[in-house]
């Protein structure tokens, strides 16, 4: 079971965040010009490093706020989130 620290609430047990995937993934500038392999990779493909690793979490039982934090893929060890403003 991993604690992640929520930057707002405090460290919580995993069963109280939805896993958003790979953070900093940016959306086509004009999503209507990709073709179909195009927008399958966008939607589908990630890095899957061993090592440090940006990923988005969402609160969802606490303040349901998305956030984004570096966790090691091989260690579990999780690096502090910042608290940043997202929509």
């Amino acid at each position: 079971m991993m604690l992640i620290p929520c930057p707002w609430c405090g460290p919580r047990d995993e069963t109280e965040f939805h896993y958003g995937g790979q953070a900093g993934v940016a959306y086509p500038a004009d999503p209507h010009a990709l073709s179909d392999e195009d927008w399958s990779r966008f939607l589908f493909y990630r890095a899957n490093p061993k090592g440090v690793f940006a990923e988005r979490w969402m609160h969802q039982v606490g303040c349901r706020r998305w956030f984004t934090l570096h966790r090691d893929t091989a260690t579990n060890e999780i690096h502090p989130a910042a608290r940043t403003v997202t929509k």
